[in-house]
């Protein structure tokens, strides 16, 4: 079953003005259900306009939006429930913290399904745990956290509504490499230990590689590709003149790949070089 599926989506901005925009043009793409995938683009290529259909913020010019195989603008009265169904976190999601307290903060979006307070209570401390945010933290203020810590808070009070389908928009963006890794290893494991369908907008090639199982490139408004990440990569060429940093261990294999060295050159992990220079190795390194 398809977790997400949209058919023709188009979204045009000032639609009828001077100054009309396609930013999405015709994308139909269907997700699977329990997937990772990651999506790719340049900036202005499309990919915020795209996932803020998935859960209703932005209604479809042309085109429709399925989760679960239901339309979401079948009934506009019922968009409110696919927003729980359908986490978003946006990029930098600290920025929309406010409460008192770093629990009542993870709180808020239980609350605003309607649940007990016991059922609240339980998705507050899951969802903490999800993140990595220690007991004693849960009563402090959350602008007194560090900028990572601050993140996960935010990034769990998504969590604490357990949708369906969670959208991380550049969940990284800003961190240093260390909150970076921990951001993600921390998606990677909740995105396991649920089996919900999971998709990561980012920059980064390497990370999308590393993380995810399957592909979503936009490219100038229109879904280039979707596939597993060995079959969106090896189009490199292409991808590199639509402005993508291909990941750097893929430049290098390539490289030895032209001075004469056996090498897969479609290499997009450290795990995966490592794993071919000992094939490598294991032959004598000849070329």
């Amino acid at each position: 079953m398809n977790a997400i599926e949209t058919q023709h989506l188009t979204h045009i901005y000032s639609q009828g003005t001077p100054f009309e925009r396609v930013a999405i043009r015709e994308i139909s793409v269907a997700v699977e259900q329990g997937m990772m995938v990651g999506v790719i683009g340049h900036t202005g290529s499309g990919k915020s306009t795209f996932i803020q259909h998935l859960n209703g913020l932005l209604k479809p010019s042309s085109g429709s939006v399925l989760i679960g195989g239901k339309d979401i603008w079948a009934d506009p009265k019922k968009i409110r429930d696919f927003r729980f169904r359908v986490g978003l976190v946006f990029q930098y999601p600290e920025y929309q913290l406010f409460e008192e307290t770093v629990a009542k903060d993870i709180a808020f979006g239980p609350q605003n399904m309607g649940l007990g307070e016991a059922e609240v209570r339980d998705r507050v401390r899951a969802a903490a745990q999800d993140v990595e945010i220690p007991a004693e933290l849960m009563e402090r203020s959350p602008f007194e956290l560090s900028g990572g810590q601050k993140r996960r808070v935010a990034i769990a009070g998504v969590l604490a509504m357990r949708p369906e389908v969670l959208i991380l928009d550049e969940p990284t963006a800003g961190l240093d490499p260390g909150g970076r890794n921990t951001i993600l290893r921390m998606i990677r494991d909740y995105h396991r230990r649920t089996g919900n369908t999971t998709l990561l907008v980012s920059h980064s090639m390497e990370d999308v590689a590393t993380y995810t199982e399957r592909v979503m490139v936009i490219n100038d408004a229109q879904l280039f590709d979707y596939g597993t990440v060995g079959e969106v990569y090896a189009r490199t060429d292409e991808l590199v003149a639509m402005g993508l940093a291909v990941p750097q261990v893929s430049r290098i294999f390539a490289e030895l790949r032209r001075r004469g060295y056996p090498v897969d050159p479609h290499v997009y992990t450290v795990e995966a070089a490592r794993d071919e220079l000992l094939r490598l190795l294991a032959k004598g390194g000849a070329r």
